[in-house]
């Protein structure tokens, strides 16, 4: 269950980050505000799924994750760069997420 919440904190940690640039550096009060509740929903979900899993393998896959869904979607909000180098390295985070999963003995 800890995997499960830990992912859900890893979404919230994506809007809570994709908040930041529709609230114009937290400038906008209403995005502003949904960013701060991400933020604190982000948190007490880690907070809650490392109970279980050890903090460093709870908060490398967290970022992670977080990392991924951000670039993603920066490239498809925001027209970032989807050069296949950043691509690739996306994919190398991933790729390590999936690593620290199954060598943690995740389900």
């Amino acid at each position: 269950m800890s995997w499960y919440i830990l992912i859900l904190a890893s979404l919230f940690e994506i809007c809570w980050a994709i908040g930041l640039e529709y609230s114009d550096g937290l400038s906008k009060t209403v995005p502003a505000l949904g960013t701060g509740i991400a933020l604190i929903i982000s948190m007490v979900l880690l907070a809650q799924a490392v109970k279980n899993l050890p903090i460093g393998t709870a908060y490398a896959v967290w970022t992670g994750i977080g990392a991924v869904g951000t670039a993603t979607l920066g490239i498809i909000l925001f027209d970032e760069p989807a050069s296949l180098t950043r691509i690739l390295f996306i994919g190398v985070i991933v790729v390590g997420i999936v690593g620290l999963h199954f060598a943690s003995g995740g389900h």
